[in-house]
């Protein structure tokens, strides 16, 4: 399925469209029309022609919808015109639960951009990655003309099949892959131990319920690990979603300090949002992991961790979308999808194409075993087929997962975490919460 959100969507308090009366008094008279005769003449004379000459009949509904998406496209590559079909995806967007591939896309320049494949989906597990372009889908070339409705060949039924042509980055040559399209469910965020008193924290997108979904996990396993001793936020391939999640859950690592400004030309679009006292890990050592795929909503909370001096963000530069996208309703069935504001991070910066610089950066590298340093025999459980213990478990209960092991830049940030926890002072008892 299409989707579209990586851009942010204030929703609630939408915005008016004309002032109301009591406004009207007060407001500054509105600005002339700036639209010359010359130039309703010119439309009037394309529709007439593309009416009367192209090579197919065209009505005038799909005429009008068509210079409509195309006035809206002009604009930026986040504003769109919502018809029934698009606005049904967008909700579906933020419950979480749609038919489809997995894929986040942006069109740029007639090109249909991956910013990032969603965790355990049809279109992560086969490798697509952010930062590839789809050329083809089904073998019918992606172009500027059809890039539109290109976007929603990748909707379709569960169980359907479709062949994407990937050119990756750096690559000179496409590649092929045949997905099947699922029903994805996506759990927004995932926690687990990586060593005891470490914890991590995946956040795969932010969605109605992202906010309340870490509390709940990262409560539960704080009861057996508490207090924590620092945890990994990763961020890594996050392509953003709703502005009230990133700040919630920018909210729930902080004590104080601004999360998160934004600003239009309209008087709605100027907001600040401020944390609240509560700070779910007690102020032990945060670092958050990002990479070119950590965009809008992932940026925000990034960069109010960072800029609050809350956590050390490492990886690569991320995506850089630093605006905000309001969804205006038309009537029941069509809306406008508008961009109303940029944001800023709390130091007053905007991020909007430059993205959030790590405070230490890494190379997009995997470990091999090479990599790995040697095995040394530190007792008895390392020899192979030892006799096992009574409180020895089958396998290794300290040892962390395969992909732990592969994950570069989680070994990394997992390195500097205990460095930074070594480091804190150790809460007094007579100050320690309690439960």
């Amino acid at each position: 399925m299409w989707k579209f959100l990586l851009s942010l969507v204030l929703l609630g308090a939408p915005l008016a469209l004309r002032a109301d009366a009591d406004d009207e008094k007060s407001a500054t008279p509105p600005p002339k029309p700036t639209v010359s005769l010359d130039d309703i003449r010119a439309f009037t004379a394309v529709f007439n022609l593309v009416k009367q000459a192209y090579v197919e009949p065209v009505d005038d509904k799909t005429l009008m919808q068509s210079a409509i998406r195309g006035l809206l496209a002009g604009l930026d590559p986040h504003s769109e015109y919502l018809d029934q079909r698009a606005m049904n995806a967008l909700s579906e967007d933020t419950s979480g639960s749609y038919d489809g591939l997995g894929l986040e896309v942006l069109t740029v320049d007639g090109s249909l951009r991956v910013v990032a494949p969603i965790d355990d989906t049809p279109a992560s597990r086969a490798g697509i990655r952010p930062g590839d372009v789809i050329v083809r889908i089904d073998g019918k070339p992606v172009t500027s003309e059809n890039v539109g409705q290109a976007v929603n060949l990748l909707r379709g039924k569960t169980g359907t099949k479709v062949t994407l042509g990937i050119l990756h980055e750096g690559a000179s040559t496409p590649e092929d892959y045949t997905l099947t399209r699922e029903t994805i469910r996506v759990a927004s965020v995932r926690v687990r131990a990586l060593e005891p008193g470490y914890v991590y924290i995946r956040i795969a997108q932010f969605q109605e319920d992202t906010g309340a979904e870490l509390r709940t996990k990262l409560g539960k396993l704080l009861a057996k690990q508490h207090p924590p001793r620092g945890a990994v936020l990763d961020l890594r391939s996050n392509p953003g979603g709703l502005l009230t999640a990133a700040v919630e859950v920018s909210d729930d690592f902080l004590d104080s300090g601004v999360i998160v400004t934004t600003r239009g030309r309209l008087k709605q679009t100027d907001l600040s949002f401020s944390a609240t006292p509560g700070d779910l890990l007690d102020g032990a050592p945060l670092v958050v992991l990002v990479d070119n795929g950590t965009a809008s909503a992932a940026e925000i909370v990034a960069g109010a961790l960072k800029d609050n001096h809350r956590a050390l963000v490492m990886g690569r530069r991320t995506f850089g979308k630093g605006s905000v996208q309001t969804v205006l309703p038309l009537d029941d069935a069509h809306a406008v999808k508008l961009t109303t504001a940029r944001y800023y991070t709390p130091s007053g910066t905007s991020i909007q194409a430059a993205g959030i610089e790590p405070d230490i950066a890494l190379a997009d590298l995997k470990l091999s075993p090479r990599d790995a340093p040697p095995s040394l025999i530190s007792g008895e459980r390392d020899l192979p087929r030892h006799l096992k213990g009574d409180h020895e478990k089958d396998g290794k209960a300290d040892e962390r997962p395969r992909e732990d092991l592969d994950d570069y830049a989680l070994n990394e940030a997992l390195n500097v975490l205990k460095g930074m926890a070594l480091q804190r002072k150790p809460v007094p008892r007579s100050e320690e919460k309690k439960g």
